[in-house]
């Protein structure tokens, strides 16, 4: 975790960055292109990395989820399909200010996006498979999510606190004033 105020800056400064307004485009659907985003958050044109970041923003900077579930990256005079294997975007790191009810946790995404999660940009804990344990996600914009790394997954772990939740007590992050529980796993009440 780096020092809260490099990624505060960088918070302040999206207003300035904002991303495309494709929600508000329809633009003609125009097939597949062989645009694809790995796992690890490689992009791919017809099977070959994209090896230039700017030109990886960029598209990221114009890419929409449906409700069907389907990922498009969107201009105002077309529109195509970019296969996901996971989450468009990692979540690559993360600052927290203050604890408790009052941490407030902000992540930056391999393309840059940053993100005060909260209400506006809750985070999700899908359930890995095959093998079990979880998978934590951070809502970027739209329906677009950053998967966490496997690093940011431990520093995100090592802010977990139990919560009294329906008499159990329940395992969790806050930020931005929303509890987050991590998983349906339950801790033992003290005795």
């Amino acid at each position: 975790m780096g020092e809260f105020g490099k990624l505060e800056g960088m918070l302040s400064a999206v207003p300035e960055r904002r991303p495309a307004p494709v929600e508000s485009w329809h633009p003609p659907y125009c097939g597949d292109i062989g645009l694809k985003i790995r796992h690890d958050g490689t992009w791919l044109y017809q099977g070959s990395p994209i090896l230039r970041p700017a030109l990886v923003k960029l598209f990221a900077g114009v890419l929409r989820k449906d409700v069907d579930g389907r990922t498009y990256l969107v201009t105002p005079t077309e529109m195509v399909d970019v296969e996901v294997e996971d989450a468009p975007f990692l979540a690559v790191e993360m600052e927290a200010r203050g604890t408790g009810r009052r941490q407030q946790l902000v992540f930056r995404t391999n393309v840059d996006d940053v993100v005060a999660c909260g209400h506006e940009h809750p985070l999700r804990f899908a359930e890995q498979r095959p093998g079990g344990g979880l998978k934590p996600y951070v809502l970027v914009r739209g329906r677009l999510e950053a998967l966490f790394t496997r690093a940011l997954l431990h520093d995100l772990v090592a802010l977990a606190v139990e919560e009294p939740h329906d008499h159990r007590r329940v395992c969790g992050v806050w930020s931005g004033g929303a509890f987050f529980p991590i998983g349906t796993a339950e801790m033992p009440s003290a005795p």
